[in-house]
């Protein structure tokens, strides 16, 4: 009887061999048009007046637009319309407000004025902000309207309207706001006409309310900017500022209605995170269904969203890539985008070998089974990538990572010759292609100068090396040898790394945040590249509220930083080592605090032109510049290593524009398919120990049947 049961158990576990066991999502999701990627940092700011780091405008990009983007595939990156029927072109005036040639020298421009005009049927994602009653009143405007309420779906309501103007002028006044604290407004005060005087107006008008009072920004003018109609207005900047076009890309310039700030600003909404920081509102192509930043998040397609289409031209190879594919395809092409937050890197590498996430990037402990480098360095995919069908995209990264000098310090600064070549020795002696090699997984390419490929400016090969740290060996850049350093520190007065007038070594510090895993080896290499040319260094490690105190104050004298590019443009890195960005004199970027008069007075006249070989020619002399000076060790520009299944389509290294998920899209059905594939459970082990059970049990019920025979007789 009992064998009957066991061998029942068995056969139904042997026949779900079939079933996915493990997958991590719903049932009614499999199949559908969902893409699944995961998140490690939450982020902590998604109103646009505020967000501003990478983990923020993952989402941001999706769900706002501001006025211009960037064409999703030609490179070098070009803006394109977003919302706007085209291009700004700035007109120029003159101090008396005439109006200048377009080719006017940048002295006799006091102020540019650009002019955007929207595209017509553009519509907001359905909100309750935009919900009215029957009299055409807001309906979810009054007294304890949060009450009983917790998510922004408690408002059965919603409703939307069309993108306007006055949406665009909001936003802009937004950036003054005296409690929002918004990232930019210090840069943009400088160069919007009025936008300083606003935020002083705001400032004193917050101070007179209470802390929690909604500061009705309509009653408030800025003067730089002009509503002409309905579609259409007008922004003033100070001067000539070609770089202001890069800023109308980025989600600080997209549109806020006023009415869903009234509506977030009621009473009680904060308190329950019914905020804009929480809840965003836009007109992009995705809405955010689900905010969970502990667990998960999840964007929705936007129902309202005005039928863009994917490209239909790019640049050569994008083709053959299969990029080109659905040109004039309605976007977005897929319906939700998952994401799932993972804090360790282990289990999101296995979830997307398993294909429950559709990317990944690379950590350096997954990075052998996912990488082979030849001995030429030529990179490609592991067999058991190839095999699962997956593809690798690698891009040099629009960023740069430095070692930054302080110019105001007695032994490492200043730009006489003792100083300038001490700094040329330390920038030789550390090897930053081993760097790359050991703690990068190959993952970068050593810096010539602060512009990293992609920007223009940067020139490859033999034309933009830095010849006072490389030689043009055989078609390739290559490390001076240490002798080299080693000469320039004698003829710095350093020989042998000994002070020559007292003898006394040299000792040279390091101010660091520390800590991070492998943080020690690479300080350890770090002190060896000095101890190359019999330099003593010294490691000061801190908390990096006290290390940012340090920089502002000067009180360092060798620090690490790295920039991400905000946009692609030469100036957005030379603006670094600007004499007039300095961070002691001026509370500037310049945390090295270099001045040389040479360089700015090439860098103001670069700043402001296009791109010519006339600029190309003053970005090579500035370089030129940099490479004697000295001011940075020149690092690395890192490489982006990416994965993603066969199934998961239009992916291509975007480093400045951010509003990609559009774009992509998913074979579900090959997806499906494959994960049940990769993830059959194995039954034969649970059918084997049944098996075993039965036969441990099969005594001791035939024992049980002879009492039970016994006992009847």
């Amino acid at each position: 009887m009992p064998k009957l049961p066991v061998c029942l158990a068995a056969a139904l576990l042997l026949s779900a061999c079939d079933a996915t066991w493990n997958d991590p999502y719903p049932a009614a999701d499999a199949g559908g048009n969902v893409l699944y990627t995961a998140f490690t940092d939450r982020p902590k700011h998604l109103d646009p007046a505020q967000s501003y780091t990478e983990d923020e405008i993952t989402f941001t990009a999706q769900i706002y637009e501001p006025p211009l983007q960037y064409h999703y595939l030609r490179r070098p990156y070009e803006l394109v319309p977003a919302t706007v029927e085209r291009l700004p072109h700035p007109r120029y005036l003159d101090a008396g407000g005439r109006a200048l040639p377009d080719d006017a020298p940048a002295e006799r421009i006091a102020e540019s004025v650009y002019e955007l005009t929207l595209k017509p049927g553009i519509r907001f994602q359905p909100h309750p902000a935009f919900a009215l009653d029957a009299g055409g009143r807001p309906l979810y405007l009054g007294e304890n309207v949060a009450a009983g309420r917790q998510s922004i779906a408690d408002f059965p309501a919603t409703g939307s309207r069309e993108l306007t103007a006055d949406d665009y002028i909001y936003q802009l006044k937004r950036l003054a706001h005296p409690r929002l604290h918004s990232p930019i407004f210090g840069m943009m005060a400088d160069k919007i006409v009025g936008l300083k005087a606003l935020g002083d107006a705001l400032a004193a008008a917050a101070q007179a309310l209470p802390p929690d009072a909604w500061l009705d920004l309509d009653a408030y003018p800025l003067a730089g900017v002009e509503k002409v109609d309905a579609r259409t207005w007008r922004i003033r900047i100070r001067g000539k500022y070609p770089q202001f076009a890069y800023w109308l890309a980025m989600p600080f310039f997209a549109p806020v209605p006023r009415e869903v700030d009234r509506f977030y600003a009621q009473p009680g909404m904060a308190a329950k995170n019914l905020t804009l920081d929480w809840w965003p509102v836009g007109t992009g192509p995705f809405l955010l269904a689900e905010n969970d930043p502990n667990r998960r998040m999840v964007l929705a397609r936007n129902p309202n969203f005005h039928g863009e289409t994917y490209p239909c031209d790019g640049e050569p190879g994008d083709r053959a890539a299969g990029l080109l594919d659905d040109c004039g395809a309605v976007l977005p092409l897929i319906d939700r985008a998952v994401f799932s937050r993972e804090k360790e890197a282990i289990p999101y590498w296995n979830k997307f070998l398993q294909g429950y996430y559709d990317a990944s990037g690379i950590s350096s402990d997954s990075f052998d089974q996912a990488v082979r480098v030849n001995v030429g360095g030529d990179v490609g995919l592991t067999d058991e990538m190839r095999d699962k069908g997956i593809r690798l995209l690698t891009s040099v990264k629009a960023s740069t990572f430095y070692m930054g000098f302080n110019m105001l310090d007695p032994v490492v600064g200043g730009l006489s010759p003792r100083s300038t070549r001490l700094r040329q020795a330390i920038s030789i002696a550390i090897d930053q292609e081993e760097f790359i090699s050991i703690f990068q997984n190959g993952r970068g390419i050593a810096a010539q100068g602060p512009l990293p490929p992609g920007i223009f400016g940067f020139e490859a090969g033999e034309a933009g090396i830095n010849r006072v740290v490389y030689d043009w060996v055989a078609g390739q850049p290559q490390r001076k040898p240490v002798e080299v350093a080693r000469r320039l520190m004698a003829e710095a007065g350093y020989p042998n790394g000994r002070d020559e007038k007292t003898g006394e070594p040299l000792v040279v510090y390091l101010d660091t945040t520390g800590g991070g895993m492998g943080e020690k080896s690479r300080l350890d290499w770090l002190t060896r590249q000095f101890a190359k040319i019999d330099v003593q260094l010294v490691v000061r490690s801190t908390d990096f509220n006290r290390f940012q105190d340090k920089i502002r104050k000067g009180n360092v004298q060798l620090y690490y930083l790295g920039w991400n590019a905000d946009y692609p443009d030469p100036e957005n890195f030379f603006f670094l080592l600007d004499g007039n960005e300095g961070k002691v004199a001026r509370g500037g970027e310049n945390a090295s605090n270099y001045a040389n008069p040479e360089f700015d007075r090439l860098f103001a006249r670069m700043k402001n032109m296009d791109n010519t070989p006339e600029r190309l020619a003053i970005v090579r002399q500035m370089n030129a510049i940099l490479h004697q000076d000295a001011p940075w060790v020149f690092g690395l520009h890192p490489k982006s290593y990416t994965l993603g299944h066969r199934w998961l389509k239009n992916r291509k290294p975007n480093d400045v524009g951010n509003n990609i998920l559009k774009y992509q899209r998913i074979d579900a059905v090959d997806r499906e398919q494959a994960r049940r594939a990769w993830n059959r459970p194995v039954l034969w082990p649970f059918a084997l120990l049944l098996v075993g059970l039965a036969g441990l049990a099969m005594p001791a019920w035939r024992a049980y049947r002879r009492r039970e025979r016994a006992a009847l007789r």
